[in-house]
């Protein structure tokens, strides 16, 4: 799966610590998520997608090896 996670934290100007203050998890996990080293839940990837109003499948996509 690859994830456009670091733009859309960049857009709204956002640290990888403010991001994952905002839905309850370490920022290890967010750099983790940004690096394709983490495939976030369902429940996390709809937090996402409240944080950034956008549907999940903006910023998550499927990669060819999925």
């Amino acid at each position: 799966m690859e994830n456009t996670i670091k733009v859309e934290r960049a857009i709204l100007s956002l640290t990888q610590d403010e991001l994952a203050q905002k839905i309850g998890v370490s920022r290890q996990t967010i750099n983790s998520i940004e690096a394709n080293r983490y495939t976030p839940s369902t429940v996390l990837a709809l937090k996402l997608s409240e944080i950034f109003a956008k549907p999940v499948n903006e910023f998550f996509k499927l990669s060819t090896n999925d």
